[in-house]
């Protein structure tokens, strides 16, 4: 499928999603929103996809809505209130229940909306150069739904100064390391997307079966208390159990091989 805003291509095992408005910061317009679905969904898809890597063309990652599409279609954000009402969202893998591994490669500047693909990806790298803020509030909007899912990753304190100083400050990349927004900073900039491709091709050897449920019980576990996720997380478990990938995984160590994983 062919998209207008994005570039969805395949490198071995890795998906890549990258947003490509690169004249306007990346930031999400109405047709964006509409591909992210279609996009996501196509990568979920494709059993040669085993890893999705979500980075952004040009100098910026993602800047959230499109606020000069908001000022000027007559529409505004009434556009988005019954998908919002319904949280029916479809612009991230966990909006959609996407159960393969997901890394953010966030270069350049990080706002708004674009914090929804931080939040909800699975490990998040940031190039040297990158900075986080939440301009929400200074454009008259709430700062909420990216925000909440932040403070599952990080201390609660640093996301209420980022979603009440608004576009006034910006979080650098050392920062979101500090406070575990992110698990790598890269230097130099231009070699991010090279570590997220290498990044990825390591999850990318583990099995497929295994690293989904492993997903799933770890962001089960965000949603529930210790004992329910424990519980969960025991059933991914023994859900596996049987899985050729069970008897291979084992077979594999045991003849100092690589192993040959059932392909879904």
């Amino acid at each position: 499928m062919s998209y207008a805003t994005l570039d969805v291509f395949r490198r071995g095992p890795v998906g890549w999603l990258v947003f490509n408005r690169p004249d306007r910061r990346n930031a999400m317009n109405n047709a964006m929103r509409d591909e992210l679905r279609a996009a996501w969904t196509e990568l979920a898809g494709d059993p040669g996809v085993r890893v999705i890597v979500n980075a952004g063309r040009g100098r910026d990652f993602q800047t959230g809505a499109d606020v000069v599409e908001l000022a000027t279609d007559g529409q505004g954000m009434e556009r988005y209130r019954a998908s919002m009402e319904a949280f029916d969202l479809g612009f991230t893998a966990w909006h959609l229940g996407i159960d393969k591994p997901v890394i953010a490669a966030v270069n350049g500047v990080c706002a708004g909306g674009g914090l929804h693909f931080v939040a909800d990806a699975d490990i998040v790298l940031a190039a040297s150069d990158a900075a986080f803020t939440d301009p929400h509030v200074s454009v008259g909007q709430v700062s909420a739904v990216e925000t909440i899912a932040l403070i599952r990753k990080m201390p609660a304190e640093a996301v209420f100064r980022m979603a009440l100083v608004g576009r006034h400050e910006r979080m650098p990349a050392t920062r979101a390391w500090e406070l575990g927004m992110v698990s790598e900073v890269v230097e130099p900039p231009d070699q991010l997307h090279a570590a997220a491709q290498q990044l990825a091709e390591k999850i990318a050897r583990n099995s497929p079966a295994a690293l989904r449920a492993t997903k799933r019980a770890l962001w089960g576990a965000l949603e529930q208390g210790l004992t329910d996720a424990c519980k969960a997380g025991a059933a991914e478990l023994v859900g596996l159990w049987g899985h050729p990938d069970q008897t291979e995984g084992p077979a594999a160590f045991a003849a100092k091989r690589e192993p040959r994983w059932k392909e879904d």
